[in-house]
């Protein structure tokens, strides 16, 4: 092969492997994500992602249930669902990129006590297909950040890491993404000219009200998060969230920003909760969604708004908010 040809075969296979390129310029319209899929369960909802036609598709965690320190057992588990038909074939078409939660990091509700983070780490960035040489191999916990189109037609998804340093939630004055990770954060955010940004994070950001698992369990933390972003003034900030098994949209106004925040939270792709008996949460837009769902964001660059809606197993839309940017 001449040298030319190498450089251009490289170049794709960076272009098409989910983890590997921090910056494409290729220009997103169309994002689809979600959070909590089985790996022994049936995925149909695969088929509902496809037919929307994302260019990016964001896992918000507990991409399989590993629940076990025991890398092989994680690895096996991430090769079944890496197997399954819907998947595979979206995997085809589509860039796949994401974070973990609880259950793919290996412990439910776990943090940074957990000894077998070292290899969940590796397990998940393996079924990213993340080079060997990936800098994101070589750090401590999955946090990363990509760019995708530029100038006006610019956005960048953050993904958080909200367990390889989190401190146990019995400690409110704790913290959850460790100082490594806020210094990357902020660093980010104030050197990017992105239009839009996306920030990913495991377990919900906006809702204080509920009694499980979120950012509000540690309100210092929390509050440095909104300050941060608050000084960067990066433009058109949207949070992602997974984890509870149910599909909400919410939104808060923050002193100093000249625009709202919302925590689109999508959950869950395989076992939602259908019983769910309602709960209160003072920043919620609508109402829940507790049937299979996965989240989809609309880009309309010319507008410069966001479609976001909430999609059920067929595809349907159930919930949906129109976001200025």
């Amino acid at each position: 092969m001449k040298p030319s040809l190498l450089i251009v075969a490289l170049a794709f296979f960076i272009l098409i492997s989910g983890c590997s390129a921090q910056k494409d310029s290729y220009e997103l319209s169309k994002i689809a994500f979600g959070s909590c899929a089985r790996q022994d369960r049936e995925q149909p909802i695969w088929r509902s992602v496809a037919a929307a036609n994302p260019e990016l598709w964001i896992w918000l965690g507990d991409n399989i249930y590993g629940d076990t320190s025991d890398a092989n057992v994680l690895e096996a588990k991430y090769a079944q669902a890496k197997a399954i038909p819907g998947y595979a074939a979206l995997c085809e078409t589509t860039r796949i990129i994401g974070t973990w939660d609880d259950h793919d990091f290996g412990v439910n509700d776990g943090g940074k006590e957990f000894a077998g983070k070292i290899g969940s780490q590796k397990a998940m960035l393996d079924f990213f297909d993340t080079p060997e040489e990936s800098p994101r191999r070589k750090q401590e916990g999955v946090y990363w950040s990509y760019s995708y189109g530029s100038g006006n037609g610019e956005v960048k998804v953050i993904l958080l890491d909200c367990r390889y340093h989190r401190d146990e939630p019995s400690n409110p004055g704790g913290d959850i993404l460790g100082e490594k990770q806020w210094t990357w954060l902020e660093a980010i955010l104030n050197e990017s000219k992105a239009r839009l940004h996306v920030i990913a994070s495991g377990i919900q950001v906006l809702p204080e009200d509920h009694r499980y698992e979120k950012w509000m369990q540690f309100p210092e933390a929390r509050e440095r998060l909104f300050e941060i972003i608050v000084r960067s003034e990066a433009k058109g900030v949207i949070f992602l969230s997974g984890d509870r098994h149910i599909a909400e949209i919410s939104r808060i106004e923050l002193e100093g920003m000249d625009y709202p925040l919302y925590d689109i939270t999508s959950s869950s792709l395989t076992h939602s909760w259908s019983s769910f008996p309602g709960e209160v949460n003072r920043h919620r837009i609508g109402e829940v969604f507790s049937e299979n769902n996965f989240g989809f964001l609309e880009i309309d660059w010319n507008r410069s708004v966001v479609n976001a809606t909430i999609r059920d197993e067929s595809g349907v839309i159930q919930r949906s908010v129109e976001i200025a940017f």
